[in-house]
């Protein structure tokens, strides 16, 4: 048998005759003439090259290749029905695959955005892709992804960004230390101080040395690692003080301390990003609405335990 000689509107005209018994009956229900049916069965049982049907007691009874083929149809048109439901579900965006891509720092705003959407949506399966800003950068030119997290978003016209949650970062130091104690704090009674950075290119460093320059200041002792993880680690354990976004400190700010240096924290924005050349499936469409309005109550902890505190002001308007 060649397959590539059948048609879905002969296996229509063989499944509707295998089921009325007769052909009148069945050229009534598919609005052919007799002949035509006939003429489409003849075809159909060359192309299988056995008989499909014996006629007994007045009836189209199926051969035993006639069951077979039968068999096969209704296997395709359950398949058929279901192609024709998972694709009304991907046009609505209740079902579909959707490719999000991210910066590091990023992954502590989505673990639990992600579970809300997928309790909405179960059909909808989120690849999440998570690096550097270089590597993130690389992909977005490559349009390898539907969705984009940067804090600091790539430049061009095919760029379409949108800021949707604010990210506060943080001078932060180690448990104890002497600057906790200290209010009214100065940058520069930080100089002697060695600074764990983000390696240049990444929007937390990139936010840093712009306000440096802006301060026509400098870091005298520094030292780099490329993971906020491994930064917020090393602060722990008295290695130095770090700029940390409060998304990053979420949780975790009793294990450091939270410094109240004049002009800080420094604000910035997390920024939702895709390419304006890759179409997006509704599916994406419904994440990008959905993490704009999850993100649009978020408020920083922060913030908010310092305004608690008796005689408190906001750093960041001070000096």
């Amino acid at each position: 048998m060649d397959a590539r000689h059948l048609s879905f509107r002969l296996l229509q005209v063989f499944r509707q005759v295998a089921e009325s018994g007769n052909i009148t009956a069945a050229s009534r229900l598919l609005h052919l003439t007799q002949p035509t049916v006939s003429l489409q069965l003849k075809k159909l049982s060359e192309i299988i090259g056995e008989p499909l049907f014996d006629y007994q007691q007045q009836r189209l009874q199926l051969t035993a290749s006639g069951e077979l083929l039968y068999q096969a149809v209704l296997d395709i048109d359950e398949r058929l029905s279901e192609f024709n439901q998972q694709l009304h579900q991907q046009r609505r965006g209740d079902a579909g695959t959707i490719s999000l891509a991210v910066v590091n720092t990023a992954q502590y705003l989505l673990p639990q955005l992600l579970a809300d959407f997928s309790r909405d949506y179960p059909r909808v399966v989120i690849n999440l892709q998570i690096g550097n800003r270089a590597h993130i950068l690389n992909r977005f030119a490559q349009q390898q992804d539907h969705l984009y997290l940067f804090s600091h978003p790539p430049g061009g016209e095919n760029v379409k960004a949108k800021a949707v949650v604010a990210n506060p970062l943080y001078l932060v130091a180690p448990p104890g230390h002497w600057a906790s104690r200290q209010s009214g704090l100065s940058f520069g009674m930080l100089q002697e101080e060695r600074f764990i950075l983000r390696e240049p290119g990444s929007a937390t460093r990139m936010t840093f040395d712009s306000w440096l320059s802006s301060q026509a200041t400098e870091i005298k002792y520094s030292m780099q690692m490329e993971s906020n993880e491994a930064i917020r680690l090393s602060v722990m354990a008295g290695l130095g003080v770090a700029l940390l976004s409060a998304h990053t400190l979420q949780g975790q700010q009793h294990l450091l301390s939270v410094l109240g240096v004049s002009g800080f924290p420094l604000l910035s924005h997390w920024y939702l990003v895709r390419h304006s050349n890759k179409r997006l499936p509704q599916a994406a469409v419904k994440l990008g609405s959905f993490i704009e309005q999850q993100l649009a109550l978020w408020l920083d902890p922060l913030q908010a335990e310092r305004n608690a505190r008796p005689g408190s002001q906001n750093p960041a308007t001070t000096g």
